[in-house]
């Protein structure tokens, strides 16, 4: 007779391997794959350890154990709120965490849960990212954090967690290309600016949007005196057509940008 929670299975070259499995509530888990029968079973120890002990926490996990960190995590979750998810996720009472690593410990409002729980996060650096429809998107783009985005200048973490990526967590304070908010003058307002052979204030402006629209206009009228560098406009889908227009023709552009000229150079 084998060893509980062991399948002996061959690759297709002939060689053997050895499957781990448990089930728990009915439920059929794959624990993963291993070169001897004995580290086989000893992971089927530990998942029968885990799901059967209430006391034992994440703490608990050691380096020299046989399963991942990420399926310890998947079987408490199961254990402790009865729900099965592949990805390393652990629901709490009005959120849910995503462990990365035991340290590194992601924060996301449970309307996230159907999004995480299909879409497995991956880490280059610094940048977070899920594979979507075979493209890599950004963790950070689904909570309106642009990918030139500067934490403190265009967006801030509230509770100054940079990990909590729930919804009340983040404060986006510069939703547009080239536009940032200042204070001018004792008042707050917002700075339009390009980048053309230098920095280009457009013009101060009450508001993103109108700023976000002043920086279009720019870059139309920095076109039609010939700049070639492609700029990527402002895309305001709140505003009718109408009203954009009628903004648009309003905004004041600085003289610098209406009388700006290429040379043979740029």
């Amino acid at each position: 007779m084998g060893l509980p929670g062991v399948f002996t299975t061959r690759k297709k070259d002939g060689s053997v391997y050895f499957r781990a499995s448990v089930t728990y509530q009915n439920k059929h888990i794959s624990l993963g794959s291993f070169t001897s029968g004995q580290s086989a079973h000893q992971a089927y120890r530990e998942a029968l350890e885990i799901i059967n002990d209430t006391t034992i926490l994440f703490q608990a996990y050691r380096e020299d154990m046989l399963l991942p960190f990420g399926k310890w995590v998947s079987l408490m979750n199961f254990r402790d709120n009865g729900i099965y998810i592949a990805n390393p996720v652990y629901i709490r009472r009005r959120y849910f965490e995503y462990y990365l690593t035991m340290d590194m410990v992601l924060k996301f409002d449970l309307d996230d849960l159907f999004y995480y729980s299909s879409h497995k996060i991956m880490r280059r650096g610094n940048h977070l990212f899920v594979s979507d429809y075979g493209m890599q998107v950004g963790i950070a783009a689904r909570y309106g954090i642009k990918n030139y985005a500067v934490e403190g200048r265009d967006y801030r973490f509230v509770n100054g967690d940079p990990l909590d990526y729930r919804y009340e967590n983040i404060e986006i304070m510069n939703r547009f290309h080239g536009v940032s908010r200042v204070t001018k003058a004792g008042k707050p307002c917002y700075k339009a600016k390009i980048h053309i052979n230098g920095d280009y204030i457009i013009g101060y402006y009450e508001t993103d949007v109108l700023a976000a629209i002043a920086y279009n206009k720019a870059i139309d009228l920095l076109k039609k005196s010939g700049v070639t560098k492609q700029y990527v406009p402002n895309y305001l889908e709140t505003l009718s057509p109408s009203l954009y227009a009628d903004l648009y023709d309003q905004l004041a552009i600085s003289p610098r940008i209406l009388s700006y000229r290429p040379d043979a150079s740029e």
